[in-house]
């Protein structure tokens, strides 16, 4: 049975609706993508800065047990 042009209008509507909960949904999932990634940006920044501070103790460390050894 072909479809009037009601029963169209009705499947192309669905069919949009569809389309706009699922970029609502994509939407959403970028925005918390953003904030991950946003988070993670701060926390690389953390331990690239925990790691730079253990590197200054480990050549203080090391200037100091060569002075030890060296008798100066």
């Amino acid at each position: 049975m072909p479809e009037n042009g009601h029963d169209r209008i009705d499947r192309i509507e669905i069919g949009l609706e569809r389309l706009k909960e699922r970029h609502e949904a994509l939407t959403q999932t970028v925005e918390i993508i953003a904030g991950m990634q946003s988070k993670n940006e701060v926390l690389m920044a953390q331990a690239l800065e925990a790691i730079n501070s253990l590197a200054r103790i480990a050549a203080s460390h090391e200037r100091r047990l060569d002075r030890l050894e060296t008798g100066g």
